[in-house]
């Protein structure tokens, strides 16, 4: 699938990796360039870690915090092991996102691949944590509470947990690829001030909107695989 910034100056050389095109390997390196961003912060803020928090650590108190208390609000105190799950995606969406921000760069996250994969994760995982949770019982709620419904509910509910991954990396990828075609296009157009403006409503609106939701979604479908039979 082309990107919205191909054919234009990128922010690092390309890397034509076998088997992708010139596009694909900048999306490539883009994510790589997100999570050297991620894990470099991290590292840093740890290895100069204070007990009178400022600065970076204290940003990331907050952030754990904040995720921490909407587990618990979300899952219950049972979620709080999942923790890792929920930052890592909370992280790498983010960041990807605001990653295209910067002149000549790629997001890695308008990409459908990027997000297609981190939807495949979140989905196996959470079907996992069900199956080892409850075993066999797990699939109890696909077929409802009346027995004579179920071929029918089994259809049903299979189509909408199927359909929970391919709206998970649709969504994303779409408001974040239709963000950079509007910029490209506002460049193009030479519209002075407009693609500023987009920009700064893209960064403070959709791009920390999509983070939020696609990590919301994580919790919701984590909390749901860890609920008792009889919640489902």
């Amino acid at each position: 699938m082309a990107n919205p910034a191909e054919h234009t100056a990128s922010l690092l050389p390309a890397i034509h990796l076998p088997g992708l095109t010139t596009d694909q390997s900048l999306v490539v390196e883009f994510t790589w360039l997100a999570m050297i961003l991620i894990i470099g912060t991290l590292v840093f803020v740890i290895s100069n870690w204070k007990k009178v928090p400022g600065g970076l650590q204290n940003i990331v108190e907050l952030l754990t915090s904040f995720i921490e208390d909407y587990i618990v609000d979300i899952m219950g105190p049972k979620g709080l092991p999942y923790f890792p799950l929920v930052m890592t995606v909370l992280l790498f969406v983010g960041v990807g996102n605001y990653v295209g921000l910067l002149p000549g760069s790629v997001s890695p996250t308008g990409n459908l691949s990027t997000t297609a994969a981190w939807a495949l994760i979140v989905f196996v995982f959470y079907e996992s944590v069900g199956v080892l949770r409850h075993g066999i019982k797990y699939f109890k709620h696909f077929f409802g509470p009346i027995p004579i419904m179920a071929p029918m509910m089994f259809v049903m509910e299979i189509i909408s947990e199927l359909a929970r991954p391919f709206s998970l990396a649709v969504r994303l990828f779409a408001n974040i690829m239709g963000g950079e075609m509007i910029i490209k296009l506002l460049f193009s157009f030479c519209v002075i001030g407009l693609p500023v403006v987009w920009m700064l409503w893209d960064s403070t609106i959709t791009m920390l909107i999509q983070t939020f939701i696609f990590s919301l979604l994580t919790m919701v479908y984590l909390g749901g695989a860890l609920a008792a039979d009889d919640e489902h």
